[in-house]
């Protein structure tokens, strides 16, 4: 099945194109991995902390830790939204510094539809991916952070996975909040995602209890049940809760950042890279609430649409 989107002129909302975005979403996940499939191994120091799991071995090859992380993000024209900057950073993951940077203006022709955010970002980043590629191989990075869920999403299966797949890359989903989207595969939506919250909190774990809660779309709800679940905690909270679904299935994690911030990030697993492996990244990327890669992205994709006139 071709993998390729669907015209721009088609009804964004027909049921036609959207059942053959789906389509393609699920021949493509086929190909998901969500377990650590690299040759790297986390780095022993990263932004002056210490990784729990590294081995304190000065002799090791140091040829063998994870050395480069991207970070990906779009910001758009609010003149113009079908406008945006696409920024593709490459941080060095022991020092969080910038070392690479590419930037695409481009219009884009899929319009934006909640649950296929893939269809109008995915081909943009693929661009820089292979533009780095070619100008800047030997920094091209090992895993890439995306401003955007992976499993974490209706069909689990989001840009992270979406991106992870066809660039056959480690990715991470990072979600700075959990966007609105029709709510269509009712077993498998995050714990969060009810508009009445029943929540097991158990060895760090959010557990969805579907029983006695009425599901809703996400609309806001979501935010604002979890500020009550942290401010319920305080600074006693973990810094980490793993969400799942009553199948058992893990679906991402909420991870509180910064002391006492009440705005988790959500992480998700995108592509070739287990949960675990995913958080510790994230956990040695963050000066800020939101991870450096992601955050350096960001700015510098704003950065472009002000030099191009463009914001």
């Amino acid at each position: 099945m071709s993998t390729e989107e669907p015209s721009a002129s088609e009804n964004q909302n027909s049921p036609q194109l959207l059942n053959q975005w789906i389509e393609i979403q699920e021949s493509l996940k086929k190909q998901l991995i969500t377990d650590d499939r690299f040759s790297w191994k986390l780095p022993p120091i990263c932004n002056g902390q210490t990784y729990e799991g590294a081995q304190d071995d000065r002799d090791s090859d140091r040829g063998k830790f994870l050395k480069y992380i991207g970070g990906a993000d779009l910001s758009f024209s609010k003149a113009d939204p079908s406008i945006a900057c696409a920024t593709l950073v490459v941080l060095d993951a022991s020092t969080l510094e910038v070392v690479h940077e590419v930037s695409n203006t481009v219009e884009l022709r899929v319009p934006y539809v909640p649950g296929f955010l893939a269809f109008r970002e995915a081909p943009v980043l693929l661009e820089l991916l292979e533009k780095l590629k070619n100008t800047a191989l030997q920094l091209y990075p090992q895993v890439l952070m995306v401003d955007g869920n992976g499993l974490l999403h209706p069909r689990g299966f989001g840009l992270a996975c979406h991106l992870g797949v066809l660039a056959d890359l480690p990715t991470i989903g990072i979600g700075k909040n959990v966007s609105p989207f029709s709510y269509d595969v009712t077993r498998r939506m995050l714990a969060s995602v009810l508009k009445n919250y029943c929540l097991c909190h158990s060895s760090n774990t959010l557990k969805v209890c579907y029983n006695n809660c009425q599901l809703h779309h996400v609309d806001g709800l979501t935010q604002h049940g979890v500020r009550q679940l942290l401010e319920a905690n305080g600074d006693s909270c973990s810094d980490v809760f793993t969400l799942m679904g009553d199948s058992g299935s893990t679906l991402g994690a909420a991870l509180r950042s910064t002391v006492g911030s009440l705005k988790p990030i959500f992480i998700s697993v995108g592509h070739r890279i287990s949960l675990a492996s995913a958080i510790e990244i994230v956990k040695l990327s963050c000066r800020y609430r939101i991870p450096e890669p992601i955050r350096q992205a960001d700015i510098r994709s704003r950065d472009c649409l002000r030099k191009h006139g463009l914001s």
